[in-house]
């Protein structure tokens, strides 16, 4: 039984103008999946969540740069189309079984997610 969320590959590093694509498995149970990121000396920042699989709410950069599915019985993944320098970062995925608050700083040290975890890209 799945007791955590999975995040793959735990590093990523690209050239300028690739793909990445990053993976994340829910926690078993849970329909929410959350992709945040972290830029060096920033705070967290919202990308996207989805509802089973269906995208309930996102921003106008992914948008433009990013893709996000969560197709049923397979990893959710996050994908930057093209990347760039201002991609390095760390992108968080994360998992509930309600919806949760966005975070809006770094200094927020109750998460409202159940379940986190990372992937460097650089």
């Amino acid at each position: 039984m799945d007791t955590e969320v999975t995040q793959r590959p735990s590093h990523l590093i690209k050239g300028k103008d690739q793909k990445a694509k990053m993976d994340c498995v829910p926690k078993e149970g849970h329909a929410y999946v959350y992709w945040y990121r972290k830029k060096p000396e920033g705070a967290f920042e919202f990308l996207v969540y989805l509802q089973n699989q269906v995208t309930m709410e996102d921003t106008a950069e992914f948008k433009q740069r990013f893709s996000a599915e969560c197709p049923q019985n397979s990893p959710c993944s996050l994908e930057i189309k093209s990347t760039k320098a201002a991609d390095s970062a760390l992108y968080f995925c994360a998992s509930s079984q309600s919806t949760v608050l966005h975070v809006s700083s770094s200094q927020n040290t109750n998460s409202p997610w159940t379940q986190l975890r990372k992937s460097v890209v650089s």
